[in-house]
């Protein structure tokens, strides 16, 4: 009997028929009792190979002398240096495209860009000229295309139903990978009309599972081919290894996208609260100029009026604090300059002058800052120039790591013999040294260029510490005491 030869392979074929071996496989049908006569005609009178264009051996045929009444088919794996140096670089570029894939994933965040580009590296990795990615809707029970290479128009508009019917349904309801190599005898799933308008001859498909905790399914993976040829096992786990990557990838965008909007929340109800206190703090300083109208007392209504100022300037900073950029910090330039329009509508006639460096600070500061502030200006407006008007300037400096606010004028200067550790009877002073040492920051007062006076506050301006080793923590310690003894 003569050999079955059937249809010629490429090189590539045949190297992915025999890639579990490293070698060629042929079928040799012999007429021999059984495979062990073979060592018998190890010595056969006639033998031939035939070669493909590029040195590949395609089959080998043996004639044997010795007939037999039945005939025997089985394997001869030929080692061929050229075809396990073949499927060693079809390997490597695999591992490879993984890896680029898996890069892909992370630097992304958006879920259709990932999908894209896994399309276009599982194509790639098994040398096939189409790729498909699906999600699931379970609404509709159905597979929608979400992504897709290699085939012409919008393919996203494209879908499949979840059945038993076809490769990508069986392989999200059972979550095994389905790999078909048809031909005459493989009649498992009838192709969908996309598939078969193509001429698909081969495929695979696995589905696409959601790491992380919450689990689940979100679609399937798919690689078709209309070319001659066969997908093997490790191909399915190549293309199943890509799933996982696109599943975890798909996870981690979802997580950041609940994580976004919880910090969204967050933030609302932070903006919120600051909204709410300012607003109840605003009530209290209409109460207290009621009191302060309905009283005859020049003390009582200037003390209230003061109460008053003061409650006005912590609702600022609470209003400032619910519309801030950043949850938890102040930009103290924008905040300087909306405070500065607050404290000019009780200056009067006095011109303020308000500069600031763009410098951030913990949202804690801002209320005892707020108030310093409140009472230099209010301070200055009171003494500065007996009556007359003129400016006065408050400047915000970053001087190398620390805070310099300063509030000058050019009025009458300070008193002789001026002290201002000294104890004093005044709220107001007191309430200034209160705030510079909440803030642990160092408060001098000095004459003005020419005429005038100058307060400064020199507040340390250091980065966090958190994490840093214990000698860089001590560090950062004694350069903090160093500034505020200075």
């Amino acid at each position: 009997m003569s050999p079955s030869r059937g249809e010629l392979a490429s090189p590539r074929d045949q190297a992915r028929d025999s890639r579990k071996f490293g070698a060629c496989l042929v079928l040799l049908r012999l007429r021999a009792a059984n495979p062990t006569e073979w060592a018998q005609h190890e010595g056969a009178s006639e033998s031939k190979q035939r070669f493909s264009e590029s040195g590949c051996v395609l089959f080998w045929e043996i004639r044997v002398l010795k007939h037999s009444s039945q005939d025997t088919a089985f394997p001869i794996f030929l080692e061929r240096a050229g075809v396990r140096n073949e499927i060693r670089s079809y390997r490597l570029m695999q591992q490879s495209v993984l890896a680029e894939l898996g890069r892909a994933a992370l630097q992304s965040r958006d879920i259709s860009i990932v999908l894209q580009r896994a399309t276009a590296l599982c194509a790639k990795g098994l040398d096939a000229p189409f790729a498909t990615a699906m999600e699931f809707v379970s609404c509709d029970q159905r597979l929608q295309v979400r992504a897709g290479y290699g085939w012409p128009g919008s393919i996203e508009q494209a879908s499949f139903a979840v059945d038993s019917g076809s490769a990508a349904g069986r392989a999200f309801q059972t979550g095994q990978a389905i790999m078909i190599n048809r031909g005459p005898g493989d009649g498992r799933f009838e192709p969908p009309g996309l598939l078969a308008d193509r001429g698909i001859r081969r495929s695979i498909s696995v589905r696409i599972d959601r790491g992380g905790r919450g689990g689940g399914y979100f679609g399937v993976l798919q690689v078709d081919s209309p070319d001659p040829g066969r997908f093997d096992e490790a191909d399915t786990v190549f293309l199943a290894a890509a799933a996982d990557i696109v599943g975890i990838a798909v996870e981690r965008v979802h997580e950041e996208l609940r994580l976004r909007e919880a910090l969204d929340h967050q933030a609302m109800l932070t903006r919120e609260m600051g909204h709410r206190v300012k607003n109840s703090l605003a009530s209290v300083v209409a109460m207290l100029r009621v009191q302060a109208f309905g009283t005859d007392l020049a003390e009582a209504k200037l003390a209230l009026g003061e109460a008053g100022s003061r409650v006005a300037a912590i609702a600022q900073v609470h209003d400032h604090l619910s519309h801030a950029s950043q949850i938890g910090t102040i930009d103290l330039d924008v905040f300087l300059t909306d405070f500065g329009r607050r404290l000019q509508r009780v200056a009067g006639a006095h011109v303020l002058r308000c500069d600031a460096d763009p410098m951030r600070l913990p949202a804690d500061h801002a209320v005892p800052l707020g108030l310093l502030i409140n009472e230099l200006v209010s301070n200055a407006v009171k003494h500065a120039y007996p009556g007359r008007d003129g400016p006065i300037d408050i400047s915000a400096r970053d001087v190398d790591g620390c805070l310099h606010l300063s509030v000058a004028d050019q009025g009458v200067g300070l008193p002789d013999g001026f002290d201002i550790d000294r104890p004093r009877a005044s709220l107001g002073f007191r309430m200034i040294k209160g705030m510079a040492q909440q803030l642990r920051g160092r408060l001098t007062v000095g004459p003005n260029q020419p005429t005038g006076t100058r307060i400064l506050f020199a507040l340390p301006l250091l980065p966090s510490t958190d994490g840093a080793s214990p000698a860089a923590a001590r560090v950062t310690a004694d350069r903090r005491a160093l500034v505020v003894a200075q």
